[in-house]
C-alpha cells in the first residue's frame, strides 16, 4: 500500500490520467473541496482549480484524457487539464410511468427472493402461487405507502425474520421537546407535579432548584391547565431557551432551560434503567454480583461490557448478563470468547493475588437474561451461551430469528425491502431461524410488579447465580 497524496485531508473523487502520469483528486481542508493535480513520477502537487465546494464529487475523466467532469456547487462542470472550467447545461426532465416502475420493482423482489433467500426451498412457500395471488392488486395501487405494504405481505408469506418492505416518505410534522422530568400522572390540580429529575437532563445542574414534588405552573408564560395537554407549549423548542415557572408551597420562581429531543430523553431513561438494574443486583446479592446490559450486538456495546466486567466488576464473584430488548447485530463469537475463560494461573506478588489468567477474558460464573423482545443475534448469542454450557439462561422464550439480512433500496429510493440471506445451521442440520430458544428458568415479568420497580426476571437470575456459586469450588479448596 503506497500513499500518493502528500497531505492529510478529506478526499473525494479521484481520476488517473490516460498515460498514468497525473492523478487528479478533490481535497478539502477548511473551505470545501478543490481540484488538485499530482505528478506521480516527480511527486509535485498543485491546485488545478479552486472550487471551495462544500460537497464532494466523483471525477470522471474523458476518453481522450484531456478533461474531467465533476459536480461542484450544484452544477456539472467540465475542467480541462489546464484548470479551465466550463458549466455544462442540461435538462434532466423525464416522464415516469409510476405503475410500470412499481411492476418492475414487484418483479425485482421476486427475482431477488429466488436468488438470495438463505433457503432454496423458499422456506416451504409456493412463490408461484403467491405471485398469482398478489399480482392483481398492483393495478389498484397508486402510491408507495400501499405498495410497500403489498411487498411486506408477500415477503411475510415466507415466514422468516428480517424480511419486509418499508417506505421512507418525506418527514413532516412538528417535534415536541422534552424537559428531562417525570410527572405524577395521578395529579389532578393545575400544573404538573414532578416525581423525578432525570440525571444529566436539562434540570440536573448546579443552577437549578427543582426537586421532586415541585409543581410546574407555566411554560413560556402559557399556563398549564387541567383540560389541555401542556406539551403544546414545548412544540418546536428542542435546544431553545424556555422559561419554566415553578411552585413549591408558597414559593415561586422561574428557570431558563434548554429542552431536549425525545430521543435524547429516551437515552437518559435507558441509562436510568441500567443504573437501577445494577443497583438492584448489587443489593440483592449483597455486593457479590455485577450487572451488564448488552444493548446491541455491536462494537460500542461490547466495549462497554468489556470495560465493566474487567473493570469495576473485576472483584465481584459473578456477573449477570442482560440481553433483553437487544435488537441484534453480530457479536455471538465475541461474547462466547469473552465469557468462556477458564482460570489457569494466578499472578502473585508477595503472597497476594494481583491478577488471574486469562486476564482479558471473564473466568468467573455468569448467568444470562433473555426476553421475547430479543431479536436476530440477540437470539443467536444466548443460543451459543446455552449450547456451550457457559451458564444458565433466565427469562422468557426467545423467538427463532437468528439469520443475517440484506436490506436493498429499490429503484425508487423511498422504498426498500429485506431478505435473510444467511442462515445458521446446527450440526444436526437444524436452522436457528424459526427455532425458539427456551430458557433454563422461565420467568414472566408482570406489569403490576414492574410498575413499582420489581423485576422478577432479574431477581430470579440473582437468586440462581448465588445458589450456583455455593457449589463451585475455588482454587485451594
Amino acid at each position: 500500500m503506497v500513499r500518493l497524496t502528500p497531505m492529510s485531508s478529506n478526499l473525494s473523487g479521484v481520476a488517473l490520467s490516460k498515460d498514468g502520469e497525473k492523478l487528479y483528486f478533490l481535497s478539502a481542508f477548511e473551505k470545501g473541496y478543490d481540484l488538485w493535480e499530482l505528478n506521480i513520477r516527480e511527486g509535485g502537487t498543485k491546485i488545478l482549480k479552486k472550487f471551495s465546494s462544500n460537497n464532494g464529487s466523483n471525477l470522471f475523466i474523458t476518453k481522450k484524457g484531456d478533461a474531467m467532469f465533476l459536480v461542484a456547487n450544484g452544477n456539472i462542470q467540465k475542467v480541462d487539464t489546464k484548470g479551465s472550467a466550463t458549466n455544462i447545461q442540461y435538462d434532466a426532465t423525464m416522464e415516469l410511468d409510476y405503475a410500470a416502475e412499481r411492476k418492475y420493482m414487484f418483479n425485482h423482489v421476486f427475482l431477488q427472493e429466488n436468488k438470495r433467500l438463505f433457503r432454496r426451498d423458499h422456506n416451504g412457500a409456493d412463490m408461484a402461487l403467491i405471485r398469482k395471488d398478489y399480482e392483481p392488486f398492483l393495478e389498484h395501487i397508486n402510491n408507495n405507502y400501499d405498495f410497500s405494504d403489498l411487498l411486506s405481505e408477500i415477503l411475510g408469506e415466507l415466514n422468516v425474520s428480517h424480511s419486509g418492505s418499508g417506505y421512507r416518505g418525506a418527514s413532516s410534522g412538528d417535534v415536541t421537546a422534552q424537559l428531562g422530568l417525570l410527572f405524577d400522572m395521578s395529579y389532578t390540580d393545575k400544573g404538573v407535579k414532578i416525581t423525578e429529575v432525570l440525571k444529566d437532563g436539562p434540570f440536573d445542574n448546579k443552577h437549578s432548584k427543582v426537586k421532586v414534588g415541585d409543581i410546574i405552573e407555566k411554560i413560556d408564560g402559557q399556563e398549564i391547565v387541567t383540560d389541555k395537554d401542556f406539551y403544546s407549549a414545548l412544540n418546536k423548542k428542542v435546544g431553545k431557551m424556555v422559561l419554566v415557572s415553578i411552585r413549591r408551597g408558597g414559593q415561586k420562581w422561574d428557570e431558563l432551560v434548554k429542552p431536549i429531543s425525545k430521543g435524547a430523553q429516551n437515552e437518559l431513561l435507558y441509562q436510568r434503567w441500567v443504573k437501577h438494574n445494577a443497583e438492584m443486583v448489587d443489593s440483592l446479592s449483597g455486593g457479590k454480583l455485577g450487572y451488564v446490559h448488552i444493548r446491541s450486538m455491536a462494537d460500542a456495546s461490547y466495549r462497554d461490557v468489556y470495560a465493566d466486567i474487567l473493570g469495576k466488576y473485576n472483584m465481584k464473584e459473578g456477573i449477570v448478563i442482560d440481553t433483553r430488548f437487544n435488537g441484534g447485530g453480530r457479536l455471538h463469537e465475541d461474547i462466547e470468547t469473552l465469557f468462556s475463560g477458564e482460570k489457569y494461573l494466578e499472578q502473585v506478588i508477595r503472597d497476594t493475588v494481583s491478577c488471574v489468567m486469562p486476564s482479558r477474558r471473564y473466568n468467573k460464573p455468569s448467568i444470562m437474561l433473555v426476553c421475547e423482545a430479543n431479536y436476530s443475534n440477540a437470539h443467536g448469542t444466548p443460543w451459543v451461551y446455552n449450547h456451550k454450557k457457559m451458564g444458565k439462561i433466565v427469562g422468557m422464550p426467545v423467538p427463532g430469528t437468528m439469520s443475517s439480512v440484506t436490506w436493498e433500496t429499490l429503484q425508487d429510493p423511498t422504498l426498500y425491502f429485506g431478505l435473510p440471506v444467511i442462515g445458521y445451521r446446527t450440526e444436526e442440520g437444524n436452522y436457528l431461524e424459526n427455532t425458539q430458544l427456551e430458557p433454563d428458568i422461565k420467568v414472566r415479568n408482570s406489569t403490576e410488579k414492574l410498575s413499582v420497580g420489581i423485576d422478577e426476571q432479574l431477581e430470579a437470575a440473582v437468586k440462581t447465580l448465588l445458589e450456583d456459586l455455593k457449589s463451585i469450588k475455588t482454587w485451594g479448596e
